[in-house]
């Protein structure tokens, strides 16, 4: 998911690197920003959750195998949206589940996408939490892969025993692991304390196009809801906890140069040798996207991209600075296999940057042939996939037009854009009463919370937050890595120097987040 890929660089930032001679473009300069205060928030302060829940917890350890099996039952089922692979199989397993866990409604959603899921526990209770689920995952490579994508696997790892699958940590495993928690509270008291509503996509890695639609059949009831939970894994190996309150918006979307009036082969590919004479779709295309940057990518140079940008809060202010000092930068650079941020940045620089700035990132780029050997060509087309992460109350519709406005200018009003997917940022309060009764829970399994404003990834929490009004808590217990990526983990068990919660606490964590949010009204 496009959040969980840059969950990581929301952990830890402390400087370690020189300063380095900036790199912006002397025309246009990126914006700066300052925090409007130097005090930190105090986490401690709200206090850990004391309410136990043992007949519950005793169950899960009693049947922590089943509960396994399930979250592999869940992982054996490939669902990669972006290929329509397992996608319906999926979609009805997730169906089938809630039906089985005692949901009065339990049903797939029609979209003009793959469909949604919407699910209905009626527990007769005064509050209700709306639980945000995905059930897609990204494509694999499984030559890639250490054990094979699909066969969840539970292996040996330096930090323990660990599930091994595409979805294991994003978001398949923990989203099964809070379903394994509601079971065992429906076992063991035969009711839930509060009424959930599950709505659920299959859309969220192709960023979430038709969601919007699941949310349209749904509107007046979910309105209804107290808070919105988004199972996630956040904690690092060492048991350190770094809860996320919001995400930045994206924009993505493809730029297709091809041949015609204004030179270049229009039909098909021609001989390499007539470049001589004529004009390359994939210069052309090159041409275009670097007209949007500073020579060195790193500063946006389509007019008024930068405008309308919110400095940080006092609130937004007070999360940094409480988080800050905890950061571990040289770690981070290191498992990003990175030399330095853009600038040389540290610390608090580097964070407010990644925070508040808005990115525009060439995903992929292609034309002509690209197989083994030779063949000299001369494409009549070329294409790149480009996305813009969008920092708050910028809207990624006007970006584009920004983005067409400024090809246009520079003359290139032949190269094409088709809008992908996109949606704005959202942002929940940490005032919120869910967030407090989230971070009450994790208080009672972590020493060290951070909490942070949002990270630089993205996901369609808007529709809740904005749309709905509703405080969205993305949080758990666990520890997750490799999203989008080979040897995608979560932790099962973890080993003697491991500090992050195991699949049983994992759990148990959930019990306490239901129980919590029940009582937060």
């Amino acid at each position: 998911m496009r959040l969980l890929t840059l969950i990581s660089l929301s952990l830890l930032t402390a400087a370690c690197q020189p300063a380095a001679e900036s790199t912006q473009s002397p025309e246009v300069k990126r914006p700066t920003f300052e925090l409007a205060t130097s005090a930190a928030y105090d986490v401690a302060a709200i206090g850990a959750y004391t309410d136990d829940h043992a007949a519950v917890y005793d169950y899960i350890d009693a049947n922590l195998d089943d509960h396994l099996a399930a979250l592999q039952r869940w992982l054996r089922q490939p669902s990669i949206s972006a290929q329509n692979i397992g996608i319906q199989e999926m979609a009805e397993m997730l169906r089938q589940d809630l039906a089985d866990l005692g949901f009065a409604e339990a049903e797939l959603v029609p979209t003009d996408g793959h469909p949604g899921v919407w699910g209905y526990y009626d527990a007769g209770a005064e509050s209700t939490l709306v639980v945000y689920l995905m059930y897609d995952v990204q494509p694999v490579n499984p030559e890639d892969w250490d054990s094979p994508p699909f066969d969840a696997e539970v292996i040996d790892h330096d930090l323990g025993r660990v599930l091994m699958a595409r979805g294991a940590t994003n978001q398949k495993g923990p989203q099964r692991a809070l379903l394994n928690a509601l079971e065992s509270i429906i076992a063991v008291e035969g009711n839930l304390p509060v009424n959930i509503m599950v709505a659920a996509e299959g859309e969220e890695e192709l960023g979430s196009p038709h969601y919007p639609q699941i949310i349209d059949a749904y509107e007046d009831r979910l309105r209804e809801a107290d808070g919105v939970l988004f199972p996630f894994n956040s904690q690092s190996p060492d048991g350190k906890i770094n809860m996320i309150l919001g995400v930045k918006g994206i924009v993505y979307f493809e730029m297709i140069a091809t041949g015609g009036e204004w030179g270049g082969p229009s039909n098909a590919e021609i001989h390499g040798s007539y470049k001589a004479i004529v004009d390359s779709p994939v210069w052309r295309l090159i041409k275009a996207l670097s007209s949007m940057t500073s020579p060195d990518g790193n500063t946006i140079l389509v007019p008024g991209y930068y405008d309308g940008i919110i400095p940080p809060t006092e609130e937004e202010s007070l999360l940094i600075n409480a988080s800050i000092e905890n950061r571990d930068e040289a770690q981070l650079l290191e498992m990003l296999a990175v030399d330095h941020w853009i600038d040389g940045k540290t610390g608090t620089d580097a964070v407010v940057e990644f925070l508040y700035q808005p990115s525009l990132n060439i995903d992929g780029i292609w034309g002509g042939y690209t197989g083994e050997g030779v063949k000299t060509i001369l494409p009549h087309q070329a294409s790149a996939k480009v996305d813009s992460r969008l920092p708050p109350d910028l809207d990624p519709d006007e970006a584009l037009d920004k983005i067409r406005r400024h090809l246009d200018a520079q003359g290139f009003s032949d190269v094409e854009i088709r809008k992908l997917s996109g949606y704005p940022a959202s942002q929940t309060s940490v005032e919120a009463p869910a967030v407090q009764a989230a971070i009450s829970v994790l208080s009672k399994y972590a020493s060290q919370i951070n909490v942070q404003p949002r990270i630089a990834g993205s996901a369609p929490f808007y529709q809740f937050t904005s749309r709905l009004g509703l405080p969205l808590v993305p949080t758990g217990m666990g520890f997750g890595t490799g999203a989008h990526a080979p040897n995608e983990i979560m932790l099962i068990e973890p080993g003697p120097d491991t500090k992050a919660a195991g699949l049983a606490d994992i759990e148990k964590a959930y019990v306490d987040f239901v129980y919590a949010l029940a009582g937060s009204r």
